[in-house]
C-alpha cells in the first residue's frame, strides 16, 4: 500500500470517526428531549414481562451496525433532504402524541413518543451517513421498531390470536393422541380436571424472543428474499405449535404421573425447555431453504483506496 493509499485510510477512519460522534451527540440530545417516555419506557420494560425485550432492541441494533459495518460505510455522504424527512415523521409522531394527551390512554401515547424517537434516530443517521449507507444498513435501522412498545389494544389482540392457535394446536394434539375432551372456546374439559387457555398461557414472551431470533438468522443465514419471509412464516407457525405442545405435555404429565405438573415448576419455569424444542424444529427447516444458496461473498475488513476516496470527498 503506497504512502497516498495510507494517508487516504487514515482520513477515511478519521472521517468515519467524526461523523459516529456527531450521530452519538445525536442520539444523546434526542433521549433528552424525550426524557419523561424514556423514563416511562425503561420502567415499563423492567416491570412488564411482556415488554421486557424492549431494552435489548437498540443494543442489537448497535450489534448488527458494527457487524456489518464493512458493507454499510463504504459510501458516506451528508443527507439533508433524507434526513429531514425522517425528522418531519418524527414531529409529527411527537404532535399526535402531545395532542391526545388527555383523550387517548397512556400506553399509546408512550407508544407513539418512543416511534418519534426511533425516527429521530433515523433521522440523525440519514443525515450524518446518507442514503446509501442507510440503505445498505436498512434491516438494523428497523429492527429497532421493534423497540416501540404495542399499544394495549394491539397487544390484545396479539395475545388473542395466540391463544386462539394455542387452543386449535392443543384441539389437536389431543385428537391425534386419542385424549378425551370437550372444548367450550379456550375451556378444555378432560375427565379429571379442566384447563384453559388463559392470556398467562399464550406465550407472548417466548413468541417475541422467537421472532426475534428468526428475523436475526433469516437476515444472516438466507439470501433469497422468499426464503426469508418463508423462514419467519414457519417461525410464527412455531410459536403457536411449541405452546400447544407445552399445554398437551403438561396436561398428559398431570393426567399419568402427578397432577402438581400443572402448577409446579414445569408450567411456571419451563418456558425454556419448550422455546429450545422450537429452535430444534426450525433447524431442519433453515438447512432446507439453505440449500441451493450460493454463501455471500465476504465482505472486505478494510476500505478499499477506492471506497476511502469516495469518504474523504464526502
Amino acid at each position: 500500500m503506497t504512502a497516498a493509499e495510507t494517508t487516504a485510510l487514515d482520513d477515511t477512519y478519521t472521517n468515519l470517526r467524526k461523523r459516529w460522534l456527531l450521530f452519538g451527540c445525536w442520539i444523546v440530545l434526542s433521549s433528552l428531549l424525550f426524557l419523561y417516555p424514556m423514563i416511562a419506557f425503561v420502567r415499563m420494560s423492567l416491570s412488564n414481562a411482556d415488554a421486557s425485550h424492549l431494552l435489548l432492541i437498540p443494543f442489537i441494533s448497535a450489534w448488527l451496525l458494527f457487524v456489518e459495518r464493512h458493507k454499510i460505510f463504504l459510501d458516506l455522504s451528508y443527507d439533508k433532504i433524507f434526513g429531514g424527512s425522517f425528522l418531519f415523521l418524527a414531529c409529527c409522531a411527537a404532535l399526535a402524541s402531545r395532542f391526545a394527551e388527555g383523550s387517548s390512554s397512556l400506553d399509546l401515547q408512550l407508544s407513539g413518543y418512543i416511534l418519534s424517537l426511533v425516527l429521530s434516530w433515523l433521522s440523525g443517521f440519514a443525515l450524518l451517513f446518507g442514503k446509501t449507507a442507510t440503505r445498505a444498513g436498512y434491516f438494523s435501522l428497523l429492527f429497532l421498531f421493534l423497540m416501540v412498545p404495542l399499544p394495549n389494544f394491539l397487544l390484545s389482540h396479539v395475545i388473542y390470536l395466540l391463544q386462539t392457535g394455542s387452543a386449535w394446536i392443543t384441539e389437536v394434539l389431543f385428537d391425534l393422541l386419542r385424549v378425551p375432551v370437550l372444548r367450550e372456546g379456550f375451556v378444555f374439559h378432560l375427565t379429571r380436571f379442566n384447563i384453559e387457555v388463559a392470556e398467562e398461557c399464550s406465550g407472548i414472551r417466548s413468541s417475541m424472543a422467537l421472532l426475534i431470533l428468526a428475523l436475526l438468522v433469516a437476515h444472516f443465514r438466507l439470501r433469497s428474499f422468499w426464503k426469508k419471509v418463508l423462514f419467519l412464516v414457519c417461525g410464527l407457525f412455531l410459536m403457536i405449535l411449541k405452546n400447544g405442545i407445552r399445554i398437551v405435555s403438561l396436561t398428559v404429565l398431570a393426567m399419568h404421573v402427578d397432577p402438581n405438573f400443572l402448577y409446579g415448576k414445569l408450567h411456571h419455569q419451563g418456558g425454556v425447555v419448550f422455546f429450545l424444542l422450537s429452535l430444534l424444529l426450525l433447524a431442519p427447516i433453515l438447512w432446507l431453504l439453505q440449500r441451493g444458496e450460493s454463501s455471500p461473498a465476504k465482505s472486505a475488513h478494510v476500505p478499499t483506496a477506492q471506497s476511502a476516496n469516495k469518504l474523504t470527498s464526502a
